[in-house]
């Protein structure tokens, strides 16, 4: 019996290829040093799988940045802007689209699916010519043959390659990418014969958008793609890989007819009515099935009983030599390593599984289905799996009966926005295009050691305390100095905006390593909430009423919101997610009721996943956006009339769900605008009425470029032609965490300069 994983993580038990990226970004290190670090960290992790008994196991899994920007400079597709002239793409073009450099901004960049991940999106033309520009995938194949071990080579598949693209910026936005897949597929071709010349047996063509609502054109794609691929094929197995759902009926009956290709992987966790879907249907008897019972989007141990049957089930329609157990979908989606937990305690830790030890749950399972069952091991998962059940950690009485009355509230403020934003600015004294930022200001590398000597108890209460609201105090200055409407404390005692809330919520656990990539060198460590979730005291009213004490403009209060701090976690398995969040929504509610209380007047509760939880089939959308926007509103619903609510949303398409987010019912929202070419605005083009305060980012905050003024008050421009100037904030596009003061203070000043020039402007033609 064989097992797969679909793919891995590449950023190392502790982000040692973080570390290396960086830096050779700054410049500290070289190309051989960063390329060496990723050649270890690609054999140790084919190693690990060879160790555990991994039959199927991944190649070109690993990326310096994004998988897919990795398949872009595979087909050769680098905007003009980048000055690519052909020939081999190196990691000068490389990083230049992923980061930006000093003439030109980066790509857009937005999340993968319903992830945290982010990808890099294509940009195509009509005109295009694709060229087989870098043999990434032929290379690491052959380096992972040299030290003799056979991988599977993995790729994003041709059709969702193009359906993740966007057209350039220049063509028009009707522009049908699939009409491209004529010139993209011979590119496709020749990396299959590259690799069936090296020798490879099998290759993986990821096609996630297979789990879509398609269209009739899409899946004429789909199949014209893999007809054209047949045959290139010969002595190579093509294994098409689709996760995070279903696969539609429709979608299915087409995949298991096209000859070319030679195994199906379905994410049996997530998608939970493929099972049904292969009984009624059937399965071909000369098709692999790649079974995906192992969840790769999540942290808890899998429940080997539960597999089993499923997997029992698919051996009385799949020929045995055929069923392939594997992951649900890639595990670059979860921490990597549990053996570099040492702080979790005994009995929490025995309820997780990280990457690692899902390649182990994986054999485990083919292995049993094998007739070679590992008694200990099965007993041990079965122990774990009765002991979380019956934990009286996982259960509080009090929280769930507070959160089942929440249903039969009311959750809406009873003002209406335009009402309460005349109040708002009169109280706040803000003046025409208010300018402001998302919460906050650079971590600096002694803020970091600070909170690190806190944690291990290096230095006194008095001393943390000291250094932070000193760091709070120059940032107040600063912002000041640079003449903002509304200022933030900039955050300097948080780690992470979900981390930061759940250390001071029960119900969650936290991790020393349990690092997971978000989007280049970004990594995250979320929670995990095992139980149910309540506030045993203020998180934030300390901070935020110091920093309001030092100066007389309005102080934002910051806050994470009960959606993101959901989507933004590993949540527990064994209630609707709904519950959990409604669970959250009354802790932020406490937080927001105690910082109007504490005499702030604006309060910022962001959202930026909430976009991101959004089922990827249509008839599951309303169930979660009603349940998603409810939760926001019962965190503010009973402020004053006077309190101005914000809102935080970033890096994500929001055009399609613009009537949730204006039911959301915030003051203000600010978002995510200018690295998507504004794409935003065409939503109030095309007759959006938006009534709220709103604030289109005026500049990428994950470039290290600096915008000048003038391309500011373009922006602006383009902003005032489709909103009412009285709604219309200036802030950058999300907060300036990762960002250095040598970058902040330019961008910063040029953006007050822009919307003071509006001002002049706007008062000249009165």
């Amino acid at each position: 019996m064989a097992s797969h994983v679909v793919g891995y993580p590449r950023i190392g038990p502790k982000r040692e290829l973080k570390f290396a990226l960086e830096s050779f970004w700054d410049g500290k290190s070289s190309a051989e040093d960063l390329e060496r670090v990723a050649k270890d960290l690609r054999v140790s992790i084919w190693k690990q799988m060879v160790d555990a008994g991994l039959k199927h196991i991944p190649s070109n899994t690993f990326s310096y940045y994004d998988q897919v920007l990795d398949t872009t400079t595979m087909v050769g597709a680098v905007p003009p802007r980048y000055g690519w002239t052909g020939g081999e793409i190196g990691l000068d073009v490389y990083f230049s689209m992923a980061r930006g450099n000093a003439k030109h901004p980066a790509m857009e960049m937005t999340k993968w699916f319903d992830t945290n991940y982010h990808y890099i999106v294509p940009e195509l033309r009509p005109d295009i010519k694709f060229a087989y520009s870098s043999h990434k995938v032929v290379d690491e194949y052959k380096e992972a043959k040299e030290v003799g071990i056979e991988t599977m080579p993995v790729v994003i598949g041709p059709v969702s390659y193009l359906l993740l693209s966007k057209p350039a910026k220049d063509v028009a936005r009707t522009f049908d990418l699939l009409s491209l897949i004529d010139e993209i597929l011979p590119i496709y071709r020749e990396v299959i014969s590259e690799l069936k010349a090296a020798g490879a047996a099998w290759v993986q063509l990821d096609e996630p958008f297979l789990v879509m609502d398609l269209q009739e054109r899409e899946l004429v794609a789909f199949y014209k793609a893999y007809t054209y691929l047949e045959e290139e094929l010969d002595d190579i197995k093509l294994i098409v890989e689709t996760y995070f759902a279903d696969v539609p009926v429709k979608t299915y009956k087409m995949l298991i007819g096209l000859k070319s290709i030679f195994g199906i992987g379905f994410d049996l966790v997530r998608g939970i009515n493929t099972l049904n879907l292969i009984k009624e249907v059937g399965f071909p008897d000369y098709k692999y099935l790649f079974a995906g019972v192992v969840d790769g989007r999540n942290i808890w141990l899998n429940n080997l009983s539960a597999s089993l049957s499923i997997l029992e089930d698919l051996e009385k329609i799949v020929a045995k030599d055929k069923l392939v157990v594997s992951t649900s979908c890639s595990l670059m989606h979860t921490a990597v390593d549990l053996v570099n937990e040492t702080k979790l305690d005994g009995e929490l830790k025995s309820w997780l599984t990280f990457a690692a030890q899902k390649i182990n749950e994986t054999v485990a399972l083919a292995k049993l289905l094998a007739g070679q069952k590992d008694e200990t091991f099965f007993a041990s998962n079965a122990a774990a799996i009765v002991s979380r059940m019956s934990s009286p950690r996982v259960n509080n009485e009090a929280v769930q009966k507070a959160a089942a009355a929440l249903k039969k509230s009311d959750h809406h403020r009873t003002t209406p926005v335009s009402t309460r934003l005349e109040k708002q600015h009169k109280k706040l004294n803000l003046p025409t295009l208010p300018t402001t930022t998302n919460g906050s200001f650079p971590q600096t590398i002694e803020l970091r050691r600070v909170r690190r000597e806190y944690k291990a108890n290096k230095i006194s209460e008095e001393e943390y305390i000291k250094t932070i609201q000193e760091e709070i105090a120059k940032v107040v200055k600063l912002q000041e100095e640079l003449d903002l409407d509304v200022l933030v404390h900039g955050e300097p005692e948080r780690n992470d905006m979900v981390e930061y809330f759940g250390e001071q919520l029960q119900g969650f656990a936290f991790t020393v390593n349990g690092w997971v990539q978000s989007y280049g060198s970004r990594c995250v460590k979320p929670p995990i909430i095992y139980g149910d979730v309540s506030r045993p005291n203020p998180m934030t009213v300390f901070w935020s009423r110091h920093a309001q004490s030092l100066t007389a403009r309005p102080m934002k209060g910051m806050l994470t919101g009960p959606i993101t701090v959901l989507n933004w976690s590993f949540v527990r398995n064994d209630q609707p997610r709904s519950e959990t969040c409604m669970q959250i929504a009354l802790a932020i509610k406490e937080e927001v009721e105690d910082l109007e209380a504490a005499g702030i007047q604006v309060i910022q509760i962001d959202e930026p996943a909430l976009r991101e939880g959004l089922p990827l089939r249509k008839a599951e959308h309303v169930h979660y956006l009603d349940w998603a926007v409810n939760a926001f509103r019962i965190t503010n619903c009973g402020v004053k009339d006077t309190t101005q609510i914000h809102t935080h949303m970033c890096y994500s398409n929001f055009n399609d769900i613009i009537h949730s987010i204006i039911g959301m019912d915030a003051d203000v929202i600010t978002i995510e605008n200018s690295r998507s070419d504004e794409k935003l605005l065409s939503v109030f083009q095309e007759g959006v009425k938006y009534g709220a305060g709103i604030g289109p980012g005026v500049y990428d905050i994950h470039s290290p470029r600096i915008p000048d003024t003038q391309e500011i008050v373009n922006r602006i421009h383009k902003m005032l032609s489709v909103l009412d100037t009285n709604i219309l904030w200036v802030n950058p596009d999300c907060g300036l965490k990762t960002r250095k003061y040598s970058e902040v203070v330019p961008s910063l000043t040029n953006m007050v300069a822009a919307a003071k020039m509006l001002r002049d402007e706007l008062t000249s033609a009165k």
